[in-house]
């Protein structure tokens, strides 16, 4: 567990990450970070974004559902 203090930037509150959670969440500067609610109700804050998962799930049930066609139309 690591334990982060909220602090004050101008107007906003932030904490800031440790060395070594940027380097296990393999992100950096500028880099988008998702906090995502738990169903235990806590948060997980992750590099990964939910939203884009589920598109490229529905994009890649398209691409096996019509596999023939974007092969011949690939052809051309």
């Amino acid at each position: 567990m690591v334990e982060l203090k909220v602090r004050k930037f101008g107007n906003s509150l932030g904490v800031v990450l440790p060395k070594e959670v940027i380097s296990r969440l393999r992100t950096g500067a500028g880099a988008p970070l998702f906090l995502i609610e738990a169903p235990d109700g806590g948060y997980q804050l992750t590099p990964y974004d939910p939203a884009f998962a589920k598109r490229m799930a529905k994009t890649e049930e398209i691409i096996g559902r019509y596999r023939n066609t974007l092969h011949v139309l690939a052809k051309r």
